[in-house]
């Protein structure tokens, strides 16, 4: 009799504790997981470029290999010396990569019919306006390869932040929208990820660059040369950031 009456008490001190951390600390009787609505948020940032790099290549062949290095080398200092006498310091030119390939007749590698040098310059010019004048002057100096031009902006990381700043705040108004066609508000954010921060420009664009979704656009600085003013007019950079952030509902 007296092990039933003990467990009997027992059994009540512990159904007490439990009523009295429910009434207490009703956050530990609730439910753990909040109830959350999730969206993407996408901006971008459009900015007139301050600086262009253009990758040049200079293909010389000869059966004579030294005869072929030669060509390459002689053209490659042209190059360098036309991008010199166009103000662009020499910390600004670089030559990138050189690479010598035999050319076969055949398939089984017999008959050689000639070596190929290749060697790849990279110029960054920072005042944009000189940009055509310098393309041609290279490819007049000996470059016979144009691998690539490359419009940027020199204060990417600011407009990195401003994008990432203005997706952010793209993703709360989304939120806010959705939670208020529900009946609902929303309350503090539970998460935020970033998913891509990236930036491009037009002249990407005509290489297969993917087309990017998004909520929200702003203009930073001019639109570039108006066409106007000549035949080369470098437009604008855009980039880009996409954030997902999750809101509790109230």
């Amino acid at each position: 009799m007296k092990r039933i009456v003990g467990l009997t008490l027992t059994a009540l001190a512990l159904i007490a504790a439990i009523v009295w951390l429910t009434t207490t600390n009703p956050a530990r009787a609730a439910d753990p997981s909040p109830r959350l609505i999730t969206v993407t948020g996408d901006a971008d940032v459009k900015v007139a470029p301050d600086e262009v790099i253009l990758v040049l290549g200079v293909e010389t062949a000869d059966k004579n290999l030294s005869v072929a290095k030669s060509q390459n080398d002689e053209r490659a200092k042209k190059v360098i010396a036309a991008a010199q006498a166009r103000g662009i310091e020499a910390k600004h030119i670089q030559t990138e990569q050189i690479r010598i390939e035999p050319r076969y007749s055949d398939s089984y590698a017999t008959n050689l019919m000639s070596y190929v040098v290749r060697k790849t310059i990279v110029i960054t010019l920072k005042d944009i306006s000189k940009f055509e004048d310098l393309q041609t002057a290279a490819l007049d100096a000996g470059a016979n390869r144009v691998h690539g031009i490359q419009f940027q902006t020199t204060e990417l990381r600011k407009h990195r932040d401003q994008a990432r700043a203005l997706a952010i705040q793209a993703a709360q108004e989304k939120a806010t929208a959705m939670a208020k066609s529900l009946g609902q508000k929303i309350g503090k954010p539970n998460s935020i990820q970033e998913n891509y921060s990236s930036w491009w420009s037009w002249y990407d664009r005509w290489w297969g660059g993917g087309a990017m979704s998004q909520n929200v656009v702003q203009n930073v600085g001019g639109a570039g040369a108006s066409p106007d003013e000549g035949s080369f007019a470098p437009g604008q950079i855009t980039v880009n950031a996409r954030v997902t952030v999750s809101f509790e509902l109230e």
